[in-house]
């Protein structure tokens, strides 16, 4: 009699329907079914529709809004709203993923600021070649505002991320921005710097000669600059590593 190995596997996971309800609505959203902004229906008649409990639609949307799909609005004009499935939105998710790995203890600061290093040197050369009126007037915005403010001040941490990020975001490539932005969101990295009124001064000076490089449209310039600029803070956030 012929004999044979192990059985052959024949069963497959049987889907919940919290996850069949989950997989619709996500179906939808991404398939542009759905469109951004759009209010979708009360969890009663979504219960009515896939014919299963109000609790398993909870759970599915609930679930949706972790994953940043839907954004659910308290209050009498609320309920759950499409998110938009975007650049915008990769930031975000990227941005929320990279908290909880850091909260965990699953990733180290250092591992992320290196790899923001990383990122922002070719970004840099590309926004030398890609940017537009608008990218430049917002870096500027930002650099004025970086000028008007002491370092004491609780804004300076975010205009750091939002200038980075202005960079990161006129390399013309969205998926660059979008990682650049949420690396950037999650480590603030001028919050580890030693950061006197000298040091301050001298990073929105580096952020000036970035951005006149990249107005210029010498990618040289703008990575010369943008590696002066790293390399600066990276001595300022050793230094201040060994004082604490």
């Amino acid at each position: 009699m012929e004999t044979f190995g192990e059985p052959r596997a024949l069963g497959q996971a049987v889907v919940r329907p919290r996850q069949q309800v989950e997989d619709r609505i996500r179906r939808a959203i991404l398939d542009g079914e759905l469109k951004r902004g759009e209010r979708l229906p009360s969890e009663t008649e979504l219960a009515r529709q896939f014919e299963v409990s109000r609790t398993t639609v909870r759970e599915a949307l609930r679930s949706l809004s972790t994953q940043n799909f839907i954004e659910k609005v308290p209050g009498a004009g609320g309920g759950s709203f499409v998110r938009a499935v975007d650049h915008e939105a990769l930031s975000e998710m990227l941005s929320e993923s990279m908290k909880n790995l850091l909260s965990l203890g699953s990733i180290g600061a250092d591992e992320v600021q290196s790899v923001r290093e990383y990122l922002e040197v070719p970004a840099v050369r590309l926004a030398a070649g890609h940017r537009s009126a608008e990218d430049l007037a917002q870096m500027h915005r930002i650099i004025e505002r970086q000028k008007s403010v002491r370092v004491t001040d609780p804004s300076v941490p975010q205009l750091d991320v939002d200038f980075h990020s202005a960079v990161a975001r006129a390399s013309g490539n969205r998926v660059l921005g979008s990682f650049v932005q949420a690396l950037h969101e999650q480590t603030m990295p001028v919050r580890f710097l030693d950061l006197s009124e000298q040091v301050g001064a001298e990073t929105v000076l580096q952020h000036l000669q970035i951005v006149k490089a990249i107005e210029a449209g010498d990618e040289d310039a703008a990575q010369n600059a943008m590696v002066t600029h790293l390399r600066y803070l990276q001595a300022h956030r050793v230094a201040a590593a060994e004082h604490d």
